[in-house]
């Protein structure tokens, strides 16, 4: 990705928030940030990128929006609808393109998708479609559904934001608890496509993993005495240490137990620690909190031999008490097979494998091909690794997993059950 695509990415978010600040009309104003950024990308590596590219970018916009907004009325052809509608040059408030205020207008739009009127569902998919910059293809993946399901699901949302009235701003507080969780799983979402990409041919979207971050940062200022706030910036950070090691020079993935550990970013396992053991003295963890306190356990173990397998189990136990997460199951299984043995281990596969959220993705096949390999059964784990290969949508994935099944035909020994 180019410099001038990071940019846009970075500031399309922010960009968004404030048309819809100054101009409202949410779902028109995301079509003309879009045709914005679309100019941009034809433009700036022409003539180059502008001095200031935030605002050239909310000028464009805008005058976009002037003429969808024209072009709405004109269909309309109702002289008391136009008399009703103003448009952007008729509005009194602050400029657009005014430097952004201290309250980011992207956490204002962070929560603005989460608004009370959509389900948890619409709230999840528009938040990654305006804030985050997935694709709907994308979206669509990370929800298991159809892409035209997930397109109608948007453009639903985005008409009910429209006529919910809401206005640009942050919701009180009374309001922002009941839109936290939400807002809280639109971000874990966001990182974890940054982190893991469903697709594509790079391993992680380090540009969503920062944001993501970045979001959380200021949630968590924004909540400070939230303890799930802060359990899931921590699961962030703690995560996002490991990524400067999670390719070779190749751009092939590294398993975590064959990971060199120095390449880890100390300064975020440090903060995530601190961030975790803090939100754990507050009473009973909730499901951010377990998550990073098992990757602090990954993080702070000196050497893969080390990593305390059995905490870590009991922790994944304690998270299955309280969601159905087949992912967060099948994370289990690994860690029993690394704490009791591979059989234990293929004995909970077993029992997922009837599961329709995971039977046709390609992790499960990976994980089992993983624990067959520590069994020492070659064969069926070549074939594992085979068929997790063929169900993979990310091109690294797919290229390690051919190469964990291409190792055991030519016999040279290598296990881990954990390519994370």
């Amino acid at each position: 990705m180019s410099a001038s695509e990071d940019l846009l990415r970075e500031l399309a978010p922010q960009v968004l928030g404030a048309v819809v600040r100054r101009y409202g009309h949410f779902d028109l104003a995301e079509d003309a940030v879009q045709e914005a950024l679309l100019a941009a990308a034809t433009q700036w590596p022409r003539d180059g990128v502008p001095d200031d590219p935030r605002a050239w970018l909310v000028t464009v916009a805008a005058r976009r929006l002037t003429d969808l907004l024209r072009a709405e009325q004109a269909r309309r052809r109702r002289e008391d609808t136009v008399a009703a509608r103003a448009l952007p040059d008729d509005w009194l408030s602050p400029p657009a393109d005014r430097p952004a205020p201290a309250s980011d207008d992207t956490l204002v739009l962070l929560f603005m998708c989460c608004h009370p009127s959509l389900s948890p569902p619409s709230q999840l998919a528009l938040t990654l479609r305006a804030v985050g910059g997935l694709t709907t293809a994308e979206i669509a993946r990370a929800f298991m559904v159809s892409e035209a399901t997930m397109t109608r699901r948007i453009t639903r949302a985005k008409q009910r934001v429209k006529d919910s009235g809401v206005p640009f701003r942050l919701p009180g507080a009374a309001e922002r608890a009941q839109r936290t969780g939400a807002v809280l799983h639109v971000l874990y979402l966001i990182f974890n496509e940054g982190y893991a990409s469903t697709s594509g041919p790079d391993l992680h979207r380090a540009e969503l993993a920062a944001e993501a971050i970045r979001l959380a940062r200021m949630v968590h200022r924004l909540l400070p005495d939230d303890p799930e706030a802060a359990g899931l910036l921590a699961l962030m950070l703690l995560t996002d240490a490991r990524r400067p090691a999670r390719t070779g020079r190749d751009g092939a993935l590294v398993p975590m137990a064959e990971q060199d550990r120095t390449l880890w970013n100390a300064a975020f396992i440090a903060e995530g620690v601190e961030l975790v053991t803090n939100a754990l003295s507050r009473g009973a963890p909730g499901p951010y909190q377990l998550q990073a306190a098992i990757a602090a356990l990954h993080d702070e173990a000196p050497t893969a031999e080390e990593t305390d397998w059995p905490q870590i189990t009991a922790l994944y136990e304690l998270l299955m008490r309280g969601t159905d997460n087949p992912m967060i199951a099948l994370n289990h299984a690994v860690a029993v097979a690394m704490a009791r043995g591979p059989g234990a281990g293929l004995d909970l596969l077993d029992g997922l494998a009837g599961d329709d959220r995971l039977s046709g993705d390609h992790r499960l096949y990976a994980v089992r091909a993983h624990l067959l390999e520590m069994s020492g059964d070659d064969e069926g784990a070549r074939a594992a690794y085979k068929e997790a290969a063929e169900r993979a949508m990310s091109l690294p994935q797919q290229r390690y997993l051919h190469a964990r099944a291409a190792r055991l035909e030519s016999d040279v020994p290598d296990g881990d059950p954990d390519p994370a």
